[in-house]
């Protein structure tokens, strides 16, 4: 039975030995200059201090470039990519094409990652970016697990999914916050969160909080529930899947870290014995429980439909 990779966002460098030691495999890292909803900001030295802290232990480094390109920025993108190759990140993650034609330009044995975050939603595109180059495909998170399944069956990529942590529900370009649900019609309010001066959308019939932040990405609206499958890996890692992520985005290294601890155990004592796992996987899901923040409900986002935004 297959291993899928842990694939963890780290927030800054000095976490990523923390989570090396927690069991994490490989590591999504960037700027928001050309990567979207990073956990943490890194600058090209970090970056650099990253690879080699990850090589040494025998993980990768992954660089998010999987913004929206317009044409003052695409110039930007054949510079960052040599940067990236000099330095010997394992692979890009990208949406846009312009990424890929620059990689075959300066780096072109640079692994990219295919990732539009909503539209890999078929192994017909999956592997069409494949042919194009791609050696994985990062699958929409609205998928359901029998979706994922199928798409793995028929796939020519590896697959990558999202298995714990917060989704982006909507992006614009643009900087809005309240007027799109005044237009709707729904009684929605802009709340700003006392610590960090963090921004939400409450939804009082729902008792929901949508969190919120712009960048000079726009403006991101983000789930009000966790996606947390620990107890729901066994289809996933039997139809073998390539990459379980974790998303860390707004969670302190503690949390992370305890979480990474918990699917690295999760992982392993299916792959080595399935039966200990169903034993045990009510248990290692409760721990998440434990530690998870009040206002961050669990769910298992699209994977049963129980989640409807």
């Amino acid at each position: 039975m297959k291993k899928p990779e842990l694939l963890v966002t780290p927030s800054s460098v000095e976490e990523i030995p923390w989570l090396i030691d927690a069991g994490a495999d490989a590591f999504v890292v960037g700027e928001m200059e050309y990567g979207l909803r990073l956990a943490g900001e890194f600058t090209r030295d970090q970056v650099k201090e990253s690879v080699r802290l990850a090589h040494d232990s025998g993980k990768k480094i992954y660089v998010a470039m999987n913004g929206i390109f317009h044409n003052e920025k695409v110039d930007n993108l054949l510079d960052y990519m040599q940067f990236l190759n000099e330095v010997n990140v394992d692979a890009a993650l990208f949406g846009d094409p312009a990424v890929l034609i620059t990689a075959r330009e300066v780096a072109p044995n640079m692994k990219l990652h295919w990732n539009p975050e909503t539209t890999a939603t078929n192994w017909y595109t999956c592997n069409y970016w494949g042919r194009k180059g791609a050696k994985r495909a990062v699958l929409a998170r609205e998928l359901s697990m029998d979706e994922v399944i199928e798409i793995k069956e028929h796939a020519e990529v590896e697959i990558e999914v999202q298995i714990h942590g917060m989704t982006c529900m909507f992006q614009s370009k643009r900087r809005l916050i309240g007027n799109y649900f005044e237009f709707l019609g729904r009684k929605m309010e802009v709340r700003e969160k006392q610590e960090g001066g963090s921004l939400y959308l409450f939804d009082p019939e729902r008792n929901n909080r949508y969190p919120i932040f712009e960048d000079q990405n726009g403006t991101h609206i983000m789930s009000p529930k966790d996606i947390c499958i620990i107890d729901e890996l066994g289809d996933l890692i039997d139809a073998g899947i390539d990459s379980f992520k974790i998303d860390g985005i707004f969670k302190s290294v503690e949390y992370n870290v305890t979480v990474t601890e918990l699917y690295r155990k999760a992982i392993d004592m299916y792959v080595n014995d399935p039966e200990q796992y169903e034993q045990n996987k009510e248990a290692l899901l409760k721990e998440i429980e434990n530690i998870q923040p009040k206002d961050r409900p669990l769910d298992t986002g699209f994977f049963f439909k129980e989640t409807v935004y």
